[in-house]
């Protein structure tokens, strides 16, 4: 069985303020349909940059090219987990994930970003396969992950916003580098 009407937004009483910056930037529509769309329109985005333009960090300190989007992967598979986790009913609460950790310790540099940009699609595309079969009253299931209670209805929207956010920042202080 799939999901046969879109998901509805999240109220503000499903997540932490945070993930509003997030949940605020997806478009109204279908988010799974965003999220089936958004994911081509990153690679073609990244896919021209070469090893080298992918390495590139705009200041010091900061993420690589390819390190956003192993960031992008292990925040989507963290995020789908969650979803999952509470759609089955599952009681025990979830821990926090350190992004700056998960960087760090994820090598993105030492692969091709080419790979990179093929298990970001390859997990896009199993998640939404898994979103698509969750039953419409399982979206409203509650759960607590880094000691906060969401819905599972939030996270497909917390993934989608959160590619948003750092698309916007690979256009602004990244891609610009290479086009000026």
């Amino acid at each position: 069985m799939t999901t046969a009407t879109p998901l509805s937004r999240p109220k503000t009483d499903e997540y932490a303020p945070y993930y509003g910056l997030y949940i605020d930037q997806v478009p109204e529509g279908d988010v799974l349909d965003l999220l089936e769309c958004q994911v081509a329109d990153t690679v073609r985005l990244l896919l021209p940059l070469t090893d080298a333009q992918a390495e590139y960090r705009y200041a010091p300190g900061k993420w690589s090219v390819k390190e956003v989007v192993g960031h992008l992967i292990d925040t989507e598979r963290v995020f789908a987990l969650r979803a999952v986790h509470f759609a089955r009913r599952d009681p025990a609460p979830l821990p926090s994930f350190e992004q700056d950790g998960y960087v760090e310790h994820g090598f993105f540099d030492q692969r091709a970003l080419s790979s990179l940009l093929d298990e970001y699609a390859a997990l896009r595309r199993a998640n939404v396969l898994t979103f698509r079969g969750i039953l419409p009253e399982a979206w409203g299931l509650r759960g607590i992950a880094s000691g906060l209670t969401f819905t599972a209805r939030t996270f497909p929207f917390i993934i989608a916003g959160h590619e948003l956010h750092h698309r916007r920042v690979l256009h602004e202080r990244y891609l610009s580098t290479f086009r000026s």
